[in-house]
Formats: C-alpha cells, structure tokens, sequence
C-alpha cells in the first residue's frame, strides 16, 4: 500500500503520479503479481483507475501512454492511492488488481493488504442487494459494503462510514480508502496488517504526540449489537436500522450534542501549526516507501482509524475494551534510516548488496552491546527482565522459514550456556498443535519484518497463557516489537531482498549475545564465554575472508546451475546451515534442494546419492568431525562427488572433495555464521545463471503477512 495526500501544497498530475509510482518501487521487494494506482480527474470530479498486471514498470508505462489526462494541471490538494497485489483471492489479472471500486462511476476506492476470512458471507448478502462483482478478490466486498452503508447512513462521515465497516470485517487487513463523496479526504485502517503514517511539513512540528479518539457511544448503537458480535453478519438487517443519527445543521449529530454544536477539542487532532497549513501525508506499508519525502512516521495499531480531512490528521478507536493495552496517543517516530540504505549502489541487486553488507550488519548488532575487553554482554532491551528468564521452566523459540533456521543453529548453545530446556517451534505448526503454554515459560518470537502473520498469531496465544515474550526482530515499530514484554532489536539495517541474508547473520548473533547474557554470573562457564566473545570480535574480518571466495563460488555455480537437485549435509552446529542453504537455494533457483542431518543418511536419503547428484558437505573440526568424515566416506563409497566446505587448516577433509570452499576457522557456535556465506553466494550466482529474478522470486513475498 502506498498513499500520498497534499493540502495546499500545489502538485502537479505528472508529481503525484510520480510520487505514487515511486512509492510503489519502493514495496516491489514485498513480492507482487500486479499494481494500480487511482487519482482524481478533471476538475477532480472523477477518480481514475490505472491497474495492470505484471511489474510497476510496465503501469508506469501505461500511466505515461494515457492520452485524456492532463498531467500539468496543478492540484492544491488531492489524495492519490496505489497498491502492489499478490494474488490470494483471484487469479493474477487487471480486474483483481487494486484499487478495487464500489461502481462504475468509482465512488468509493480502496487499497487493501491482507484476507478478509468472512467475505462470501458478506459477497452473498450484497449480491441478494442488487450488488454486481466484477473481481474474484475479497477486497471488492469492502468497497460495496462502503457504499451500501453511505446509501443507508449518508450523514455519516467517511471516518464513521469506514469504522461501521470494520467491524463488520474477519480477517487480517490494512486498508485505505478514497472516495467521491468525500473529495479530498482519506480514511485509513489496520487490524493485523502494517500501516504507518509519513508527515512531511515545512517548519517544526509542535508535538510529538497525536492522541487516541474514542469514538461517539451513539455511533456504536446504529447497528444492532448481535451484528457487531456475531459470526456470519446480515447485512440485510442494515436496511432496518433507525437512523439514529440525524443530521443537524449540516453536520452529523456525533459532533451534536443537546441540539448544540458539540465544542472541537484541539488537542485530539494533529494541526502542524495552525489551521489553513501546508502539509503532506504518507500512508505506506513500510517505512522503506516514505524515507525519501519524510522521516517523520506513526506507526498504527491494530483497529487504529485514522482520518485526513482538510489537512488534518485524526486517529480514532472504536471502542476502548476493558483489556485494553494501546497508548492512549501515538508517538510521532524520527526513522533513522538512510535513503542510501535502500539503494543498491554499484551491486546488481539487494540481495548481493545485503550478502557483502554483513562484516558491517553482524557489528552494528554487536554495537554497544558486546564489551571485548572486559567480557561484558548489555541487552538494553532485555536486561531488567533477565531474572525472570532465569528463573523460568524453559525457553521456547518460535519463528518461520529463515527465522526458525536462525533459532535451530543457537538451540545447542543456548542449553549449554542456560542448562535450561531449548524448544524450537514452526509458528504455524506450533498454532495447529496448540501446544501447551504455562506462565513460567519464556517464548522468543523471531522475525526479520516483525509482522510475520503465523508468529504474531503465535505470540498472541502465548500471551494470553500468561508466558513472558520476547521479541527478536529487524523492524522498529513492528507489531511484534509493541506487543512483546521485551525483545532485541539485531539493527541488521533495512533488508530488501525477499531471501534473508544478512538478518539470519543479525539474528543468529543476537541469540548468542543471549545466551552469554544468561550465562554472565556462572564461574563454570566462564571460559567458554570468552572464547565465544573472542570469536564475536574476530567474526567480521573472518566474514570478509568468506566473502573474498565469490570467484570461486560463481566457478561452482556454472557447473551446478542446470541440474535439478541439491542436497546439503551436516551436524552438529552446521545443521542449520544445511537448512538455510537449502531454504535459500530453492527460493532463489527454483532447484529442488535437501538440508538433511548427516546423522540421518542411512535412514534414507542415502538413496538418492549416485555421480550424478550434486552434494555439498559441511564439515569442520569440531565435536562431531569423526561422525561427518563418516558420513562423508558413505557418500564416496556410493560414487557421490561431495564438494565441501571445510576450514583453510584442514589438509585431510579436501583429500575426499570433488570440490572444496575454504573458510577461516572459529569458535564451534558461531561456524554457522561463517559457513552459509558460501551457500548464499552460491544460491545468489545459480539464480543469476538460470535467468531468475534474484530480489524477488516467484510467489514470495518478503513480509507474509497472511497466515
């Protein structure tokens, strides 16, 4: 989602395209199939809709070959939406692209991220109302449903149009609005879905602190509460409802009170400085889409309303629970991100750029936190609740695809350093089971973009059985980071690419640095922590020997790039690396590759070796060197041509190689970090050969926010 508002603050028609365009190219990382973009016509009379299947670029392409719109008219204030779709509901096509409208003549438009679980019921209520579909997407349920409810209700304003609708809605959603019948204004909400707010103004802003609305009790009775509670909806009740809010002197009567004008609190909207300002807004998904314009953002809370009327911002809640947790205001945020970071530079795509950026991302996650002289570990964001940790039953990791893998390469030093039990979780299959939970247990949840849906979905589960939470993510003001008791930011920097690199580094560090934290006040270990602490420090200038092998890796990949399958071998330590080097090989290659435990060859994936698969082995001088230089004979024996990755010391491993990648050697916990560099590179340098798109691969999307 990309939205940007102007209020006297002229813009021609070619800028706000412009603007909405950018913004769009700047969320392709998320992973899309199709992109719209709607705008005001002439005189602003009516909105047009530009979609198109396919990449940005080629709507781009498309916007610029209109010939009706006149692109040089100047706009003193002007809403303009866009929207990048991945196809859940409805095939990839122009007609399922957003904005989705509520009629021919596009009074009500709206830009949607997420899935709606309950919309055949409400589809099938507005279809009996005479309502035609032309989508197959469950966003244009929302559209109609608008305007059946303005039809019903029109002297409620788009704001309370737009709260009536919602909660009507089941599902995961970010949405933002635009509309005929309420020119220059936008309505945006989310429940479970990322939206921030970017303001850009030209002087100081007075506040840092924009306070929570609650909205009007009578607004809450104009629809039956057995509509609000239930289930499956009847829309067909609305027709029924009293109007219970006439309008009085042009306005509608949630501004009334006792027949009089009820008086504006001017403390509950944000007014830069004074009325009859200039001032733009911002609607994105992600905070990489706005940095360019602005570094001033809110980030919205679930249920979260908020509304833009003559340039100013407002945000309402529907209702306050007796459990409620959010702030009672919402913070305006300095992002200290740079547009720089977002850039690729001299590198030919994110991912490559992100791959060489970990000597510089596996330090800023140590920054401050790791004391090399004195053996000290500071977790800011952790420590006052470190005597708790301690004394809980166990430590449960919960996480998806790269985070999970993050989370299996620390388990073994996490029980070392704690003694106490390691449970690694799949966030889905953790819901599926659901698994016991008590109060004394302690649960990570790990995610690069912190709105991870399975994991979010998962952490509210362990909340609510009253465990303490912690959050390990890479995005500040995600909503995992709010609604964790505590949590570690890794500060990787921002991460484009749709596979992990860098934050599985940033995360894998992070969990170590816990770990030693846990593990400070036990004369015991002691002499482990500091051989640990002395490989961190030794950690970045041993990545960029790693990555000096790019030459020799790409040698590699032009041999392995046109067959079929992979497999990944290794234990210990080195297990995820198998994992995550495999995990990253079929994301990018669409080659079918294994990570499989050594230990595990005889039961089974034994058989698929013969001279004609390729098998890379992971094997360095640790605890379970002997088992992997078996492991290593098995597959010879069978005519297998291992190529693997040992440590530039070995002079025995390479004797059995068809292939060897040398790495320095490290301490045992952190060969991990070192060890799938070689297996990016090698993912990265294959996808490039068989001609697929390395930032962002099929059917992926860098955030999943839908479960």
């Amino acid at each position: 989602i990309f939205a940007y508002i102007n209020y006297l603050e002229p813009k021609t028609r070619r800028e706000i395209l412009e603007f909405l365009i950018k913004g769009l190219q700047r969320l392709e990382y998320r992973g899309y199939d199709s992109a719209g973009v709607a705008f005001d016509g002439p005189n602003q009379e009516k909105i047009e809709i530009i979609r198109q299947q396919g990449k940005v670029k080629m709507l781009e392409n498309k916007v610029w070959q209109q010939t009706d719109i006149n692109l040089e008219e100047k706009l003193m204030s002007h809403v303009g939406i866009a929207h990048t779709r991945w196809a859940t509901h409805g095939a990839p096509s122009e007609v399922n692209s957003h904005p989705q409208r509520s009629d021919n003549n596009n009074e009500f438009l709206i830009v949607h991220n997420g899935i709606i679980t309950n919309y055949k019921d409400i589809k099938k209520l507005l279809m009996k109302k005479g309502f035609e579909f032309e989508s197959d997407t469950d966003t244009e349920v929302i559209a109609k449903l608008v305007k059946h409810l303005h039809t019903i209700h029109e002297h409620l304003s788009f704001r309370e149009l737009v709260e009536q609708v919602t909660m009507q809605l089941e599902g995961a959603f970010a949405l933002v609005f635009k509309s005929t019948k309420f020119p220059g204004q936008c309505v945006a909400t989310r429940r479970g879905s990322p939206l921030l707010v970017g303001i850009k103004t030209k002087v100081h802003l007075e506040s840092n602190h924009i306070p929570i609305i609650y909205s009007n009790k009578a607004l809450l009775t104009l629809l039956p509460h057995f509509l609000l509670t239930r289930t499956c909806i009847n829309l067909t009740d609305l027709e029924h409802t009293p109007d219970l809010l006439p309008r009085q002197n042009g306005l509608p009567s949630s501004v009334v009170v006792g027949g009089k004008l009820q008086r504006s609190d001017s403390t509950t909207e944000f007014t830069p400085f004074g009325d009859e300002k200039e001032v733009e807004y911002f609607f994105a998904s992600d905070a990489s889409a706005v940095i360019e314009h602005t570094n001033r953002v809110i980030f919205l809370e679930d249920d979260d309303v908020a509304s833009i009327v003559d340039g100013r911002l407002n945000i309402h809640r529907v209702k306050r629970t007796l459990d409620e947790t959010s702030s009672l205001t919402r913070e305006i945020i300095t992002l200290k991100m740079e547009i720089q970071e977002i850039m690729k530079g001299s590198f030919s795509s994110f991912m490559q750029k992100e791959i060489f950026e970990q000597p510089e991302s596996v330090v800023n996650t140590m920054r401050g936190r790791v004391n090399f002289e004195t053996g000290s570990v500071v977790l800011g964001g952790i420590k006052d609740f470190i005597p708790e940790i301690k004394r809980c039953r166990r430590l449960i990791l919960i996480a998806c695809g790269t985070s999970y893998n993050s989370a299996i390469a620390t388990r073994q030093i996490l029980e070392e350093l704690t003694e106490l039990p390691v449970m690694v979780e799949l966030s889905s299959d953790f819901l599926d089971r659901r698994t016991p939970i008590f109060r004394d247990d302690v649960c990570f949840f790990i995610s690069q973009s912190g709105e991870t849906a399975d994991t979010l979905m998962a952490l509210r589960y362990c909340k609510q059985r009253g465990a303490l939470i912690v959050g390990i993510t890479n995005t500040v003001g995600s909503s995992i980071c709010r609604e964790s008791h505590c949590g570690v930011h890794i500060n990787a920097g921002p991460e484009i690419g749709v596979a992990s690199t860098k934050a599985y580094t940033s995360q894998f560090i992070s969990l170590v640095m816990f770990a030693l934290v846990m593990s400070e006040d036990r004369i015991s270990m002691q002499p482990r922590r500091s051989e640990i602490i002395q490989g961190l420090k030794q950690l970045p200038d041993q990545i960029k020997e790693v990555l000096q092998c790019d030459e020799e890796v790409k040698t590699l990949a032009e041999e392995l790039y046109q067959h079929k399958s992979l497999l990944v071998m290794g234990r210990g330590y080195n297990q995820a690396t198998c994992l995550e080097g495999a995990l990253k090989i079929k994301e990018l290659t669409y080659m079918h590759s294994e990570g499989i435990l050594a230990g595990e060859l005889k039961h089974g994936p034994l058989a698929l070796v013969d001279i004609h698969m390729p098998v890379i082995m992971i094997v360095t001088r640790d605890k379970v060197y002997p088992k992997c230089m078996n492991a290593l004979q098995q597959v010879t024996a069978r005519d297998g041509r291992p190529i693997i990755i040992c440590e530039k010391d070995d002079y025995e491993t390479p004797k059995h190689a068809f292939k060897c990648l040398r790495i320095p050697h490290t301490v045992d916990c952190l060969q991990g970090v070192l060890t799938v560099i070689p297996l990016q590179l090698l993912s990265y340098h294959i996808a490039v050969l068989r001609g697929c798109n390395v930032d962002c691969p099929r059917n992926l999307a860098k955030s999943v926010t839908v479960e």
